[in-house]
């Protein structure tokens, strides 16, 4: 291999790693993300009447993994087995609905920063917010999101091994190299560096509002809620999608020959299984947010589990009453 110049004697660095990579990845997240989000909807929807305080988006989010972690069986069984027995349709959708999730989570991690910094620093807006506002934000993010991700499935070309899905897919050359870096960056700028630019923001005038000033303690708790969930946000940000998106603009200029020195080409493939791999991770991660960044989320948790505690005593109870 050279390492600088063009690539036309460079080769490609041996990735058949990827497989055990993908298929441990998965399997670790799956039962994780299955039984953490699937908890989450059932505590958020059913005991959380008070849709406020980015409940509504934080709902979404936890769908959007959700239908993630769904999909993982079969991923798991392609890399398993190499093979992909399911049809053309089914491994499109779910390599769609990994797009879907990932870009679906940045929204959402957005939106949920943004409102808790909203409803901080205007309380009085704040209390003339309506529930539907959020519902409306929220089919307006996953019309948007799921139309922008049409293309990462239409972007690859179906092999002529029938049994091949997902990393194994080729990617489709566009004619025009101008066309790819106008595409990737839109997807760049849109999709990672303003959401990025947004969370920060967020989480540094959170930060320096409870440093900076002194507050009731009621008031200066409130913050401190918003800070930890702001800051959940970013920490989820930038350790599950920002390696993947630093990664991505290169990779998808290696694909279309845009980029050819060797070095780069090498390094980008190389990487490109394990930044995906930890874009995968925020299925596990987004419950921590909940749990740890929502005081209605940890009180009806506690209320049910304590409910349960004393259902079981009270049946113990009446048990031993019969036996004696």
């Amino acid at each position: 291999m050279q390492t600088n110049g063009s690539s036309e004697h460079c080769s490609d660095p041996n990735i058949t790693f990827k497989n055990s990579l993908y298929a441990t990845t998965y399997t670790v997240i799956f039962i994780p993300g299955l039984l953490a989000n699937s908890a989450a909807l059932w505590v958020l929807c059913r005991f959380i009447s008070k849709k406020n305080k980015a409940v509504i988006f934080m709902i979404n989010l936890a769908t959007a993994d959700l239908a993630h972690v769904l999909s993982l069986p079969l991923r798991i069984y392609y890399y398993i087995n190499h093979m992909w027995p399911f049809g053309r349709f089914l491994c499109l959708l779910c390599f769609y609905l990994k797009y879907l999730n990932m870009y679906a989570s940045i929204c959402f991690l957005t939106c949920i920063s943004i409102q808790r910094y909203f409803f901080l620093f205007h309380p009085f807006k704040a209390k003339n917010w309506k529930r539907r506002y959020d519902v409306a934000i929220s089919a307006a993010v996953w019309l948007f999101v799921g139309v922008a991700c049409l293309p990462f499935p239409i972007m690859r070309s179906l092999t002529n091994n029938s049994s091949s899905c997902f990393a194994d897919l080729g990617v489709k050359k566009i004619n025009s190299k101008t066309a790819s870096v106008m595409m990737v960056t839109s997807a760049e700028l849109f999709g990672f560096v303003g959401p990025l630019i947004i969370i920060v923001y967020c989480t540094w005038k959170t930060k320096v509002s409870l440093q900076k000033y002194r507050m009731p303690l009621a008031n200066t708790s409130e913050k401190q809620r918003a800070l930890r969930m702001v800051a959940m946000c970013a920490a989820v940000f930038f350790l599950c999608f920002t390696p993947y998106h630093i990664n991505f603009f290169f990779y998808m200029m290696v694909k279309e020959n845009v980029i050819t020195h060797c070095a780069i080409r090498w390094s980008t493939l190389y990487s490109q299984p394990f930044c995906l791999s930890l874009a995968s991770l925020d299925c596990c991660l987004d419950p921590i947010l909940y749990f740890f960044t929502t005081s209605e989320f940890q009180d009806q948790l506690s209320r049910h589990s304590s409910a349960i505690i004393r259902s079981r005593l009270m049946s113990k109870e009446s048990a031993s009453s019969i036996k004696e």
